[in-house]
């Protein structure tokens, strides 16, 4: 595990030639640096909201505690839907929240954490670090006075636990499906009611009848979000959340008032904290994924019919916002055009391998996985 000695080293704080760290010029030049941080997901979400927590505390030891980090939930500060707006009004300086939520300000949003059909993890990484994605999403959230980090990635997500099953396109139509996103405006077009609701509220929607499904994230999360007592059925994949980066954004002022130093040993826990976030998922989730079909959860692909109507309304919508935001389109253009050739290698290397081996495992089958 990344410990503070590491911290300080990928900082560029260097040691003097006896070895020990050069304590007494960090303790006389750093400056005390006391920031807050709202996320979009209540404290229930330990991965999450984990991940905030791992960043605040190497923050903390690498600079023996003059740059602190304090984290609230959801609704402690602002409400989970407006965390992007605390950090760029400077209410707090660092909001976690998954970019797509703020589709209805600009549609770009999308791109810096997760389109239909778009990257998965191992992608996104790629793309942000040697793809161009970092340089592209810079000048975007600048022009809203924000600066943006991978903070985390859930992985390849679940399409959602939905009431009744869904046979067809038909049975799509006047659904209330509790989505986020560009997501959303693809299912509106396949008939469904897309509601945009903050995770602490969704359980509540889904007993009571508000919406008829929901998507969240996976089996880890979801088990602890009690879906599956009143929607039974778990459909896969979700073609929405490839890879799903969680995005920490930064109000710009405060971040360019920060030492060099500071913003290197951030940038650095917040690495961790994303490589981490992504481990934990993978390693949490079969576990989940077994004490929910234990628990009545039905698993279901969703219908190839629905995977191709949805695949084709994606692209239809894709050509419609980027004649509209001009920012949209270069980007997505950009990103996609990353996916297609990453592919190459991945329809050679990854994918023949993991489905080999899932042909070979037959034993970690669940029962009711058809």
């Amino acid at each position: 595990m990344m410990n503070r000695r590491s911290l300080l080293r990928a900082a560029g704080i260097t040691a003097t030639g006896t070895g020990a760290l050069a304590a007494p010029a960090l303790a006389q030049y750093a400056p005390q640096v006391r920031w807050r941080l709202t996320t979009s997901v209540p404290r229930s979400l330990d991965i999450i909201f984990g991940a905030n927590e791992l960043v605040s505390r190497y923050v903390s030891e690498a600079t023996d505690g003059r740059f602190v980090i304090q984290n609230f939930a959801a609704g402690e500060i602002v409400p989970g839907l407006q965390a992007l707006d605390a950090a760029e009004n400077g209410t707090v300086e660092i909001a976690q929240t998954p970019l797509y939520y703020y589709v209805g300000k600009d549609p770009t949003f999308a791109c810096f954490a997760a389109v239909p059909f778009g990257l998965n993890a191992r992608q996104q990484n790629a793309w942000y670090w040697h793809g161009g994605g970092r340089e592209l999403q810079e000048s975007f959230l600048a022009k809203y006075g924000l600066v943006g980090f991978p903070g985390g990635n859930t992985g390849g997500q679940m399409g959602g636990w939905f009431r009744r099953e869904i046979h067809a396109l038909d049975d799509l139509k006047g659904l209330k499906f509790r989505i986020g996103g560009l997501a959303g405006e693809v299912m509106a077009r396949l008939g469904a009611v897309p509601q945009q609701i903050a995770p602490a509220d969704i359980y509540s929607a889904l007993d009571k009848g508000t919406i008829d499904a929901c998507e969240w994230i996976g089996p880890y999360d979801d088990e602890k979000l009690g879906f599956v007592k009143v929607a039974p059925y778990y459909y896969y994949p979700g073609w929405w959340d490839g890879g799903t980066v969680v995005n920490l954004v930064v109000n710009r002022g405060k971040w360019l008032e920060l030492p060099a130093s500071y913003k290197a040993v951030f940038e650095a826990a917040v690495g961790f904290a994303n490589a981490d976030m992504l481990a934990k998922y993978d390693a949490r989730n079969p576990a989940a994924l077994r004490r929910l079909v234990a628990a009545g959860a039905v698993l279901r692909p969703f219908p190839r019919s629905f995977i191709d109507a949805a695949f084709t309304e994606t692209n239809a919508l894709y050509a419609e916002l980027g004649a509209r935001h001009p920012d949209f389109g270069d980007i997505l253009d950009a990103l996609l055009r990353f996916r297609d050739e990453d592919y190459l290698w991945w329809q050679v290397g990854e994918y023949p391998y993991d489905t080999m081996m899932i042909t070979h495992t037959h034993g970690s089958r669940l029962r009711n996985d058809k």
